[in-house]
Formats: C-alpha cells, sequence, structure tokens
C-alpha cells in the first residue's frame, strides 16, 4: 500500500480551484497503488476552515499546519512544513498544482525531500508500481511520459486536466494538525497585487477568450471582455504581443512566457497562433479561433475556425451566447 499527498491552495481561508484538482490527482495515484489520500493545507488560522471541505474533493484525512506567520505564500515555510509531513508519512507521491504558487513550492520540496519532480503534468497513471507521469514538451510540440523511480515523487499537475469525481462520496471525516514549521525566512512576501475583484485567474478559469494584436488597439479589448462577460465563466487573456505592448496586464497573457492554460473552451480572437502562444494553451479541450488570415497558424490547432473581421463577428458571437444563456 502507498500513500499520496495532495498540497493544496488556500487563499484566506478559501480553498482555491486547483486544490480540489490536486486531490483528484493524487486520487487516481493511490486508487492505482492501493493507498490513501491526505491533503494537507497549509495557511494561517484559518487553514482549518478550508482544509474540512476536501473530503469532498477525495481526501481520505485533511493534515492543517496553521501559522499566524503564513497568512501570505512564505516559500520557506511552507516547503520545510509540507517536506516534514512528507516525510513523517512516507508517501509514494506529492502533488502539487502547477499554479504561480505551486511552480515556486514544488522545486524546493522536490530539493528538500531529494526527490524527482515532473512539472506541468497533464495525466498521470501508474506502471509496475511506479508514478508515470505525461507532460507536454518542445512548446507541447511532443508529448514526454516520465516514469518517477524514487520511492517518492512530486508531480505539478496543469490546472484545469483533473477533475474530481462527479457524485463521488465525501470522505475525510479525520482533521488533524501537523507542525506548522518556522525560522528565518530568505524569501519574505511583502505585499499580494490581487487581481479585479470577482475576475477569475485566466490559468483556472473554464473558459478564456484571448485577444491579440489583430484587435488593433487596446480600446477594442471591450469586445473581448463582453464575450467573456457573456459566457458568465470566462476569463479575459492576451497574446505576448498585445501585452508587450501594455494593452494588457501581464497576468492575462497566455503563451510560453505567460500563462499556461487549459479551459474547456478556449477562443481565440485575432490572434495568429505562434509557437509560443500555441505552447500555453494547445492543450485547451475545445479551441475556437476567429481571424481574417485564412491561413494563420492558430487554424491548424483549432477545433473550430472563423475566418473574417472579429469587429463584426464577436458582437454577433456575443449576443447569440446571451440568448442562448437567457434562454
Amino acid at each position: 500500500m502507498a500513500n499520496v499527498l495532495a498540497v493544496c491552495e488556500q487563499r484566506g481561508g478559501t480553498l482555491r480551484k486547483v486544490s480540489r484538482e490536486a486531490v483528484a490527482a493524487a486520487r487516481l495515484l493511490a486508487d492505482s497503488l492501493g493507498g490513501s489520500v491526505d491533503a494537507i493545507v497549509v495557511g494561517a488560522s484559518g487553514a482549518d476552515v478550508a482544509g474540512a471541505k476536501l473530503g469532498e474533493a477525495g481526501a481520505d484525512r485533511v493534515l492543517v499546519a496553521a501559522h499566524e506567520s503564513f497568512g501570505a505564500y512564505a516559500p520557506d515555510g511552507y516547503a520545510a512544513t509540507i517536506a516534514t509531513a512528507a516525510k513523517a508519512g512516507g508517501y509514494a507521491a506529492v502533488v502539487v498544482a502547477a499554479s504561480a504558487t505551486g511552480k515556486d513550492l514544488a522545486p524546493r520540496l522536490a530539493a528538500r525531500l531529494d526527490a524527482p519532480l515532473a512539472m506541468d503534468v497533464t495525466a498521470l497513471a501508474v506502471e509496475g508500481g511506479k508514478v508515470v507521469a505525461t507532460r507536454p514538451v518542445y512548446a507541447g510540440k511532443a508529448i514526454q511520459h516520465v516514469v518517477l523511480e524514487a520511492a517518492m515523487g512530486v508531480v505539478a499537475i496543469r490546472p484545469n486536466t483533473f477533475t474530481p469525481a462527479a457524485g463521488a462520496p465525501a470522505r475525510a471525516d479525520t482533521v488533524a494538525n501537523v507542525e506548522a514549521v518556522t525560522g528565518t525566512a530568505r524569501v519574505v512576501v511583502r505585499e499580494v497585487k490581487a487581481s479585479e475583484k470577482g475576475a477569475l485567474d485566466v490559468a483556472e478559469a473554464p473558459v478564456v477568450v484571448s485577444g491579440g494584436r489583430g484587435m488593433k488597439a487596446p480600446e477594442h479589448f471591450a469586445l473581448i471582455e463582453g464575450l467573456a462577460q457573456a459566457f458568465g465563466n470566462a476569463a479575459v487573456g492576451a497574446s505576448r504581443a498585445v501585452v508587450d505592448a501594455g494593452w494588457r496586464p501581464h497576468a492575462e497573457q497566455v503563451g510560453q512566457t505567460g500563462k499556461t492554460v487549459s479551459p474547456q473552451l478556449y477562443v481565440a480572437v485575432g490572434i495568429s497562433g505562434a509557437i509560443q502562444h500555441l505552447a500555453g494553451m494547445r492543450t485547451a479541450k475545445v479551441i475556437v479561433a476567429i481571424n481574417k488570415d485564412k491561413d494563420a497558424p492558430i487554424f491548424k490547432v483549432a477545433d473550430y475556425g472563423i475566418v473574417g473581421d472579429a469587429f463584426e463577428i464577436v458582437p454577433k458571437l456575443t449576443e447569440e451566447i446571451r440568448k442562448v444563456r437567457a434562454g
């Protein structure tokens, strides 16, 4: 029997969506290994509130490490606390979400645990008792299968790729406190600049509507925002060229030097589809491209393509989506 540890993120006592996905990925591994899933939540005093909800996502037990110094993400303290718990539990794998926080935390954990690390994982399996992680490489042009040979491995899963089983029985009737390891911090988070209240993170949204240079001017992104609002559960994304021009904030950038997204639906408006952009969104479940250039590279990866003027198509599409949702 080999158990799996899922590292869960919370902000202000509220679980982030990627936490449930991390537990779902851990559940998949644990079921294949014949073990159970422990979910660990690190934070301030409100961490136990977040931890109590993880049974619904598939955790058998919740571990809570609360300390007043963990009100904001504390790299050294978080890594030390989770690594200590992982060593004590003797887990076969530690699952982290490849979010902005997770991408910083996962390598720190792997170093402290002297464990192999697979980043940006899109699928997991167990073969011959070993964890096998699948991840895109070379800007998504190839798929790599990584076998974690060590007794314990760390995997960081891409957001929106693992979904908790619907209707699964609630678990985690046990919530246990574990030691919060604190000390001299080499990195201190002084300030967190949150996105606009209510705005979805482009890396976690189920629908992403992105705009590129084809929008011609920053004020025209009102069309992109209107389409995203019509869906009701969409985030606004942007290409690197748009962000570099100062039209949109870097937090919205999708691509190799921005955020990697895997939404259920990705709508690319006025984006030609440079390889750097495709690397950040080609694993979306459904891709819709709107571009007046019929030879644009984006059409090679799109499930649906519309050749035409975005300034004519987007308003009509927005109107139709609103009608459908209203009905």
